[in-house]
């Protein structure tokens, strides 16, 4: 039990030792502070968080999104080729792609498509 207790003392010391090492010999400044903070979605971490934002860029988040899971439900179509006949196959994949072009005819006749508002 001793063994133990001195071991994990230590490997206490040692990384402590390690850590304040790292803090000593590292290169960062204060004019770095700008260089290592948060960036996201381009607002400045240290302004208000309650700032508008464009419902445009959100609307192309979503289309994004729905476009990209659709891609990841069209790939298990591609195996089903293989385990029924033809014409089920096509009616689905009739179906599905029916589906994506009426999802995208809306959004075009809403023109959430349009780059300039």
């Amino acid at each position: 039990m001793i063994l133990m207790i001195n071991i994990f003392i230590m490997i206490m010391i040692i990384s402590n030792i390690i850590m304040f090492l790292s803090i000593i010999l590292s290169k960062k400044t204060f004019s770095d502070r700008e260089k290592n903070s948060p960036f996201e979605c381009g607002f400045d971490p240290k302004s208000s968080a309650r700032i508008p934002f464009s419902l445009h860029f959100f609307l192309i988040t979503m289309i994004f999104l729905i476009f990209d899971v659709e891609i990841a439900l069209i790939f298990p179509i591609i195996p089903l080729f293989k385990m029924v006949n033809l014409f089920i196959w096509t009616k689905i994949s009739f179906f599905f792609i029916c589906i994506l072009l009426i999802g995208l005819y809306h959004e075009w006749n809403q023109n959430m498509l349009n780059w300039i508002n």
